[in-house]
């Protein structure tokens, strides 16, 4: 095993790398409130290509545009690339950069979760030339590309300890997108995520945040899918969801304003709450959003508004992250056209009609500051096989079962039919009722 090159330790010799001297005053953002509310930032010039030549100022910007909102949080992703260029080289400055990211926002008054392994972003996939070509590697099954990205993790999280306004370290965004090119099993899936977990709880230390990962809807719904409802639900500190309206064909099977598209954030919640062992893991709606044209831009500012609304009647939500800050410039090529449409701001950083319902609603929800919400005391059993999976997708039997009885008044919860005479767990849920979904 080579030695990895890095400075992972050198905060201890070299002041203002990957730490803040002491005597530097760290800002604290205010308290972090019940349910919480953020977005995921997307940086309007440059996209994530302005990590090459990073800009604070520009940042600055952003972000207070985003704390504008009213909102708490911001997700941050740097790129893998650019974080590790080789299997044993972790390049301070760009570690130096996210830290000061951190930083920024907290002066702003926002909390962050920092994206670890970048992986997959909007259609991109950003892969270390030492895990391509003839050097290639499968990232989730090879012994020392799974060390070299434990090592990163671990460094992420020693560097980001102890600043007040981070929320936590997550492996990185929906790896599961990059199963495609890194074939792998189930079981090889629960490995590298039991193995990346442990490295970022490792840098975090005990006590210093969150630790998470994130699937796209595949784990949910794909049958067969290695990444799986039960890893998502089970690994980490966090059930995270990214229930998008485009998934499984969603909007355009049902319409853009159609019950299904309006409450999926809300059944996303509760299908996954059906996989935890612990009735009482939160669940992170972390990623969701308005792409145009599965939602037009004319009914994106009332989806927003529902779309919280009804995840907000979720009990043990721990907050929603909308899809995305900022739109993708046009003058960038390549992207699907729905990434250019997904920002709450333009990419000149006008907040746009959506951006306006988004904050009205997030003041509303915290006007209630005791608000209570009802259990659901009535649940749908879900019985499905891992491939059998997609019946509770969008076009599933099971998925429209559980729309009908939303639409009808109801408020099902999901029950997995091995748990269905677990009379404990049954009363820990506060369920009464058990419905077929046959």
């Amino acid at each position: 095993m080579l030695p990895m090159v890095v400075d992972t330790f050198a905060a201890d010799k070299v002041p203002g790398v990957f730490r803040r001297p002491e005597e530097d005053a760290i800002s604290t953002p205010p308290p972090a409130p019940e349910l919480r509310f953020g977005v995921n930032y997307t940086p309007r010039r440059g996209w994530f290509h302005a990590w090459h030549d990073f800009d604070p100022r520009e940042a600055r910007e952003d972000l207070a545009q985003i704390a504008g909102l009213g909102l708490d949080h911001v997700r941050v992703f740097h790129l893998w690339p650019l974080l590790q260029p080789n299997r044993t080289l972790i390049r301070t400055t760009a570690v130096d950069q996210l830290c000061r990211l951190v930083d920024i926002a907290a002066e702003c008054g926002l909390h962050v979760v920092v994206d670890g392994v970048q992986g997959h972003l909007s259609s991109f996939d950003f892969y270390p030339e030492w895990t391509r070509s003839w050097h290639h590697r499968n990232v989730f099954t090879d012994p020392e590309a799974i060390e070299a990205q434990g090592a990163l993790l671990r460094t992420l999280g020693r560097a980001l300890t102890g600043r007040p306004n981070l929320i936590g370290l997550q492996l990185g965004n929906e790896l599961n997108n990059l199963v495609e090119h890194n074939p792998v099993t189930a079981a090889e899936v629960d490995h590298y995520l039991d193995t990346l977990l442990a490295a970022a709880r490792d840098g975090l230390g005990e006590g210093g945040g969150l630790v998470t990962h994130s699937a796209y809807d595949a784990a949910w719904y794909g049958d067969n899918h290695p990444f799986t409802p039960e890893a998502s639900a089970r690994k980490g500190d966090v059930t995270t969801v990214h229930p998008w309206v485009f998934s499984a064909d969603c909007a355009r099977r049902y319409g853009p304003r159609s019950p299904q598209v309006r409450h999926l954030a809300e059944y996303g919640t509760e299908l996954a709450k059906a996989y935890a062992t612990d009735p009482a893991r939160p669940v992170w709606v972390q990623e969701t959003g308005a792409p145009e044209p599965h939602i037009p831009a004319a009914d994106a500012p009332g989806f927003a508004r529902v779309t919280l609304l009804n995840a907000a009647d979720c009990t043990g939500l721990w907050g929603v992250t909308w899809w995305c800050s900022h739109d993708v410039d046009r003058s960038l090529a390549d992207f699907p056209e729905l990434e250019y449409t997904l920002g709450l701001f333009d990419s000149t950083g006008r907040p746009k009609p959506i951006a306006h319902a988004l904050a009205e609603t997030v003041a509303e929800l915290r006007a209630e500051p005791s608000r209570s919400v009802p259990v659901r005391d009535t649940a749908l059993v879900l019985d499905c096989t891992p491939a059998t999976r997609s019946v509770s997708g969008p076009g599933g039997a099971f998925f429209e079962t559980w729309m009908r009885l939303r639409t009808e008044g109801a408020r099902p919860a999901v029950v997995p039919a091995d748990r269905a005479e677990d009379m404990e767990y049954l009363a820990a849920r506060g369920i009464k009722e058990l419905v077929s979904a046959g």
